[in-house]
């Protein structure tokens, strides 16, 4: 038999199989141990009875008139007879009998003592020198009754303790792995990105262990994680200075040069540093988005947000965005920085490969829906999943450092949200739409803040 995978089950049933098997086996030992006790018992019944019973025939019979003549108590009342006896000379005659007693089941007198024949249990004595004779006969069958009756009494009980103990053992079962339980649910409520210990206090000592070790585990992939995004945020930080120096000196080769190749040439250097400026930068805010706080302790207006990104934005493309903002603040934890690194990467990614000559169309609404779209050719199905991987782009002719998305997309993970692509937009044939649900508070919360 193959055993369930669950350690509740595994221990329950295996702890009911053997705790049956015992209360079997007990039975049945004490069942035996009961019938041969009661088989003593009967025979020295049987013994007793014809003791007490040959001194009274004896002197019945030696009083008699006449001899042989068989005699047949009478039955005084109704009752069962399980006992029954004959009394016989040295010649085989029956001289007395009990009202019920077959003379066809005592076989021949062959001294005194016990015998048994198929359907009974037999004991005999004697006296006057062998001349009278007693056998006492007790059925087989009455005996085999009273033993199927401490068979019944023994099992039955069984059939209510069984389910009873089994019962028993399920609910003491799942209480002691209450604890394993409990560690499963903490387990299985952490985001994939919460590497904090899990609380493991509660654990049986032998399942503690586990929880050291996953513990410990948790705390080498933390260190290793937050090794990785500190050298990666130092190192786009350390090189934002040599950057915006190496860009200042190739535009100053470009005003100050007289040679058109040259100034071509410095041109594309001045081009090459700003695309890794950029990436630096996106390095930065991958490396906030992964190990920053995201969530605050107070509220802050979305809407300010919005505005300042928007505002920032339109400095180097005027009149290409539409922002649509609610009339009632839209109160949120979430860091402004956050969802300003959100705005900034998704507005920027729809400006880069939407259509030049249509709107870029932002709008937050007061359940906290972001939402940015543009005007272009339909991405298809097949790429749109592709988009939030780290340096991945639209096109292979398209500017940017194929992070914009990633980023939006791990910072939404990380506030228990998703970013949803769609392409093309609702209704309507093209387009492309990013959208991201960010967490606000409830309604009194917001009031209480804004009034603040």
């Amino acid at each position: 038999m193959t055993m369930p995978r669950s350690l509740q089950m595994r221990l329950g049933v295996s702890l009911g199989i053997l705790l049956t098997l015992l209360w079997i086996a007990a039975a049945a030992v004490t069942a035996v141990m009961l019938r041969h006790e009661m088989d003593r018992i009967f025979d020295s019944s049987l013994q007793e009875a014809a003791q007490r019973l040959l001194p009274l025939a004896a002197v019945e019979i030696v009083g008699r008139e006449e001899e042989g003549v068989t005699q047949h108590l009478a039955d005084l009342r109704d009752h069962d007879e399980f006992l029954t006896y004959i009394v016989r000379d040295d010649e085989g005659r029956i001289l007395l009998q009990s009202h019920e007693a077959d003379p066809a089941i005592f076989p021949e007198w062959d001294g005194p003592g016990f015998r048994t024949t198929a359907t009974h249990r037999l004991y005999g004595e004697d006296a006057l020198q062998g001349t009278i004779r007693l056998t006492v006969a007790e059925p087989l069958a009455h005996r085999a009754a009273a033993a199927r009756d401490v068979w019944a009494g023994l099992g039955l009980p069984l059939l209510v303790f069984i389910p009873a103990a089994l019962l028993a053992i399920v609910l003491t079962v799942r209480s002691g792995l209450a604890p394993l339980r409990r560690y499963r649910d903490r387990l299985a409520a952490r985001s994939p990105r919460d590497l904090a210990p899990v609380a493991c206090d509660d654990l049986p000592v032998e399942a503690a262990p586990v929880g050291t070790a996953i513990n410990v585990l948790l705390a080498q992939l933390k260190s290793t994680f937050e090794a990785e995004r500190t050298f990666a945020a130092n190192a786009a930080h350390e090189l934002r200075t040599p950057l915006a120096g190496a860009i200042a000196q190739a535009q100053r080769i470009q005003v100050e040069t007289k040679d058109t190749g040259a100034g071509h040439r410095a041109a594309e250097i001045e081009a090459s540093l700003k695309r890794l400026a950029r990436t630096a930068e996106r390095l930065l805010q991958l490396a906030r988005a992964e190990g920053g706080r995201l969530r605050l302790d107070h509220l802050s207006d979305l809407r300010i947000t919005a505005r300042l990104v928007v505002d920032d934005i339109e400095r180097t493309a005027p009149n290409r965005i539409a922002l649509a903002l609610p009339e009632h603040p839209v109160m949120s934890d979430l860091d402004p920085d956050a969802f300003g690194i959100i705005g900034r990467n998704l507005i920027e990614n729809a400006l880069r490969h939407g259509a030049s000559d249509k709107p870029i169309t932002v709008s937050l609404s007061a359940d906290g829906t972001f939402s940015v779209a543009n005007e272009g050719p339909v991405v298809p199905t097949e790429a749109l999943g592709r988009l939030t991987r780290r340096f991945e782009r639209g096109t292979a002719g398209t500017e940017g450092s194929g992070l914009g998305l990633a980023i939006a997309a791990s910072i939404a993970d990380r506030i228990s949200s998703k970013l949803t692509l769609q392409s093309p937009r609702p209704e309507s044939s093209s387009g492309f739409e990013a959208i991201v649900v960010l967490p606000i508070a409830s309604r009194t919360l917001s009031e209480a803040a804004s009034a603040r």
